[in-house]
């Protein structure tokens, strides 16, 4: 089993994507592609997955090669979460549908040799597929991705990156032969992205996937394939090794394209004397024209080395307004809630300097923490109080502007009073050169409005930050550059992330939401987690406990469908006794 692209040539508009791009996955790998926005990463992808074509060239896969690509979302209406799910069983269940019906002839009589062989061919089919192990399977999916809850709900009321996370689960139930994953980690929390980690890993055919999640690489790459020129570059190992690596190589390349600048430089030279010579000899001298020639021919010849791209990166400064008094922000006894409560009487101080990040699941009351210290969210009850002389800078993840017809430099300007010159000049140190600065609000893609956000972020007066989700839609080197100018900033900062390599990197002090109660743990992500886990494994109920509820459960379901043999049962009631039971069902099989 292995998938290549041959010398493959992609032009889009005017755009030049790849030119004579080599690729070669074996069976088994596990890869992952990266380089920067617009590179073309999502564009090979499409390519590999047959759902593009190569202008010229061609993309090799095995004859029974079946494909998982997880990219585009399409329309269910009419469908539950899990009957999206289920599409994946659909050559199971006709299967299924074939037992039944053979059953049935079987039930009418017929019970010939041919008959009883016929269905023990499908029946073994069935089988073979794990068709009784279906519902298990479904199960343990929407667990791991978190979607358990709304297996009932129709998927088209579903959020974006819900319904993201529906499709990852339907093309995981489908077990391909190829796994194709474009940014897989978006819109998970960190428990889904941990558990796809653990999924992924255990896969055993080819996975290429498409991340700005260096943790993620690490976990899951074998090797790394970087676009660069509209050519493909493979690095073995993880993301950290392809950063030696690709360290090493620029740093090599540098130093044969300074040697090689040298040569050219002292054969320039000599060149020219040797033609001053010749002029100035009395009569003037062929022969010393003719080595002056000679060695301009061999200049000419030569292969010259290419100098190593400096990639343009942001431009990014921050420093700190006057300090603020010793305790930032505080918590206390705080209680908050939506349609349901997500915090009850809890603590948090932030104190001058402090560098914490915010960690729990989606829907756990993240960005409310932000909210509640910028005063957009009062709490219910308790309070949030601000110390001294803090001065706030807020990075949201929504990007709200009435007027999307707006200019970036107009929207710029309308945060920080500097002629329109000197807009331009600050937005191209984030990279928005020429024309882009006139692109309208409603034109620009997630990473431009991140850019544009850190671009105002950094030219206001600020000694509390407060960060939600700052790496979304970032490529990884502007993720660095945000990360280095992170660390040099003097003041206090708060994020919110699942971005486990930022956390690591930058954050000594862990606010983890869980039970509608913020645990703080003063060292750094990884330390968090384990010291999390060893907590949460003294918590684990014994198997008495959870043989108690599941017994319990069981006699719910078995009143349950007791009931509904009552021929006298409403439509109605009928019809809620079903709902009822198929909750009890997936509750029971949770606890399997």
């Amino acid at each position: 089993m292995q998938i290549i692209a041959e010398k493959i040539n992609k032009t889009i508009g005017s755009n030049e994507i790849f030119t004579g791009l080599q690729l070669e996955v074996n069976a088994g790998e596990h890869i992952a592609i990266i380089g920067p926005n617009g590179c073309g990463k999502t564009t090979l992808l499409g390519l590999l997955a047959g759902e593009d074509t190569p202008d010229t060239g061609r993309i090799i896969k095995s004859k029974d090669a079946t494909i998982g690509y997880l990219h585009q979302i399409p329309s269910y209406p009419a469908h539950t979460v899990r009957a999206v799910l289920e599409q994946a069983f659909a050559p199971i269940f006709a299967l299924k549908d074939k037992m039944t019906i053979l059953e049935q002839q079987m039930q009418a009589g017929d019970v010939s040799t041919k008959l009883l062989q016929q269905y023990g061919q499908v029946q073994e089919q069935f089988i073979q597929q794990g068709g009784y192990e279906l519902d298990s399977q479904l199960a343990a999916i929407a667990n791991g991705l978190g979607i358990a809850h709304f297996l009932t709900q129709p998927f088209e009321v579903l959020s974006g990156g819900e319904k993201t996370k529906v499709m990852l689960g339907q093309i995981l139930l489908q077990n391909p032969s190829i796994l194709l994953l474009d940014e897989p980690t978006n819109h998970l929390d960190m428990q889904a992205i941990e558990w796809l980690e653990e999924h992924v890993r255990k896969f055993e055919g080819i996975v290429i996937v498409v991340s700005h999640d260096r943790q993620f690489m690490n976990q899951v790459a074998q090797k790394i394939v970087e676009i660069e020129d509209g050519e493909a570059y493979l690095y073995y190992g993880n993301y950290d090794a392809f950063a030696e690596q690709k360290q090493e190589k620029i740093e090599q390349q540098f130093a044969q394209y300074e040697e090689q600048q040298k040569k050219i430089k002292k054969m320039q030279e000599a060149i020219k004397r040797l033609k001053q010579w010749a002029n100035e000899a009395n009569p003037p001298s062929d022969s010393l024209h003719r080595r002056a020639k000679s060695m301009e021919k061999a200049l000419a010849r030569m292969e010259r080395v290419k100098k190593p791209i400096n990639t343009k990166k942001m431009n990014l400064s921050l420093a700190m307004a006057e300090r603020s008094g010793k305790e930032v922000v505080a918590f206390e006894h705080m209680t908050h809630g939506y349609e349901r409560p997500l915090f009850y009487d809890s603590h948090l101080a932030v104190y001058f300097q402090d560098r914490l990040a915010i960690v729990g699941g989606n829907g756990f009351g993240k960005s409310t923490l932000l909210k509640m210290v910028t005063g957009e969210v009062i709490p219910q009850q308790g309070l949030c109080k601000l110390g001294s002389n803090v001065k706030i800078g807020y990075l949201s993840q929504q990007f709200n502007y009435s007027d999307t017809e707006m200019r970036v430099v107009d929207v710029f300007r309308d945060t920080v009073a500097v002629s329109e010159a000197e807009a331009r000049h600050i937005l191209a140190q984030f990279l928005f050169y020429g024309y882009d600065v006139f692109k309208k609000i409603k034109n620009l893609s997630g990473g431009e409005k991140m850019r544009l956000r850190l671009a105002q972020l950094m030219h206001k007066e600020i000694n509390l930050l407060l960060l939600d989700e700052p790496t979304n839609h970032l490529d990884i080197e502007s993720r660095e550059v945000l990360e280095d100018t992170l660390e040099s900033f003097e003041g206090t900062i708060i994020a919110v992330s699942h971005d486990r390599y930022f956390l690591q990197k930058l954050f000594t002090k862990i606010a983890w939401i869980e039970h509608q109660q913020l645990t703080v743990y003063d060292g750094d992500y990884e330390w968090a987690k384990g010291k999390r886990s060893c907590q949460t494994i003294e918590k684990v109920p014994s198997e008495k406990v959870k043989k108690k509820k599941q017994r319990s459960t069981s006699e719910q379901i078995e009143k349950l469908e007791m009931k509904l043999k009552e021929p006298t049962l409403a439509a109605i009631q009928r019809a809620k006794l079903e709902q009822q039971l198929e909750a009890l069902y997936e509750q029971w099989l949770l606890e399997e």
